[in-house]
């Protein structure tokens, strides 16, 4: 079984992380590529533009942000397949994100999403 974790983009890699995904939609603001050393940098899975501008990582809309995201992943076959699959072939995989917020971040609902079967 895949181990799944989240990590700040910011924090250093370091070799425990195993596969580095990085899931947000825009590349992490004053990070150069060998910075964030991302193996892969799939935006298509972050949320929506209109999701996240909606959410403004305001804590109060979490449940609310949390079943939209849920259902906007529902609806990417394709792509969520594309993780599945990267996850069968490694063993460690850390889900990459730059949002300051570590509690209310799209990152904690994709790696509860891949969890499930």
């Amino acid at each position: 079984m895949t181990r799944i974790d989240i990590k700040r983009v910011y924090e250093p890699a370091t070799a425990a992380d195993g596969l580095r995904l990085l899931v947000d939609r825009l590349w992490p603001r004053g990070l150069g590529k060998d910075e964030a050393a991302a193996d892969r940098w799939v935006r298509e899975i972050a949320p929506s533009p209109a999701l996240r501008q909606w959410f403004g990582h305001d804590a109060a809309r979490w449940d609310e942000f949390r079943r939209r995201y849920v259902a906007e992943l529902d609806a990417m076959p394709e792509t969520v397949g594309l993780l599945r699959r990267l996850l069968q072939e490694h063993k460690q995989v850390t889900l990459l994100y730059a949002a300051k917020d570590e509690a209310h971040n799209h990152a904690i609902v994709l790696a509860d999403y891949l969890r499930k079967p």
